[in-house]
């Protein structure tokens, strides 16, 4: 049977595909923006923190970075309702387990950031008077963030690869779809290909709205 055979067979499933990429999507953006908050605060917390909370950084680091995601997506869903006697929500358990993976990342990321932004324009802030608190939030973490954009979007579309790691756990994303119907039909190869387009093509999307984004804020720099 050669491809083009193969694609009739499933041209009616292609839109069930293709409808994979709005929760693909769901979990890239939500785990992302919940992640950037998380990594950010711990950049706050490892850059000006006492020994506490850069102890604390330091391990949040080791172990969500020197752990795969894969392992503590499955701890978080299959372990977690023995420690909390409670049913965790396949979705639920995506987010947080790629929201506290992205954190770890995120916050490598945002601590180059804050560290690129010169101490001149801190020592100013001080001298006319700016408490510590509007030093970071309208200095430091504008312009930080500002310099470590492309890393901030690497991030986001690993977010968006990886998340193909939640059909083991049962949700209807983009992969999990594609097996579906590859199950159903005995082709694997036009439903992975499908999925694979799908995928190439939000990172595309995501690609060139960062370089829009970069290009408006180099013009306003």
């Amino acid at each position: 049977m050669n491809i083009f055979s193969g694609f009739q067979q499933i041209c009616g499933e292609i839109s069930y595909i293709v409808r994979g990429s709005a929760v693909t999507l769901a979990y890239a953006i939500t785990a992302m923006l919940l992640g950037f908050c998380g990594g950010t605060c711990l950049a706050i917390a490892r850059s000006y923190g006492g020994k506490f909370l850069r102890a604390f950084g330091a391990v949040y680091l080791s172990i969500f970075r020197g752990t795969p995601l894969l392992l503590q997506l499955s701890i978080i869903y299959f372990a977690g309702p023995q420690v909390i006697n409670c049913e965790i929500p396949a979705f639920v358990a995506g987010i947080v387990a790629f929201s506290l993976n992205s954190s770890a990342y995120v916050s490598e990321i945002m601590r180059a950031g804050i560290g690129s932004v010169s101490i001149g324009q801190i020592e100013s802030a001080k001298v006319l008077g700016c408490s510590g608190v509007q030093i970071v939030r309208d200095i430091v973490l504008p312009q930080g963030a500002r310099n470590v954009l492309p890393s901030l979007v690497n991030e986001m579309i690993d977010l968006l690869k990886e998340s193909s790691i939640v059909s083991v756990i049962g949700e209807a994303d983009l992969l999990r779809r594609a097996n579906v119907i590859g199950s159903e039909h005995y082709l694997y190869l036009e439903p992975l290909l499908v999925a694979g387009a799908c995928y190439y093509c939000m990172v595309l999307l995501l690609s060139c709205v960062a370089k829009f984004v970069e290009r408006k804020l180099s013009c306003c720099g």
